[in-house]
């Protein structure tokens, strides 16, 4: 087995952001389908969850998409009473995506990128 790095997770993926309500919705894509399996045992509802705590946020849900090698993230709370609620300067959370891809991730040398 070789040798693991820890990376930034933007490094090996990709993410968009969206938002309902008091709700932002997260995809999380890896750039190789290898590192699927990686992410789905790395990035977790608990540690999306604690990374959005500052924010008020209650709960996370992740939803797998294996034949898509990717996953959605929904947290609820997370933008200050909502689009229409809130005087947050990114109201739709759009730069949540940003902040998930914060997230360190270990992965095998190779699937690293170079």
């Amino acid at each position: 087995m070789s040798e693991t790095v820890e990376l930034p997770l933007h490094a090996v993926a990709h993410s968009r952001a969206g938002d309902k309500g008091n709700r932002s919705n997260m995809s999380l894509i890896p750039y190789d389908p290898a590192l699927y399996p990686l992410l789905a045992e790395q990035v977790t509802e608990a540690r999306v969850l604690a990374l959005f705590a500052h924010r008020g946020a209650t709960r996370c849900t992740r939803y797998a998409l294996p034949l898509l090698h990717a996953f959605n993230f929904v947290v609820d709370d997370v933008l200050e009473g909502g689009v229409n609620g809130s005087l947050n300067l990114d109201g739709h959370g759009k730069t949540h995506s940003f902040r998930l891809l914060s997230l360190t991730v270990r992965v095998p040398g190779e699937l690293a990128p170079r």
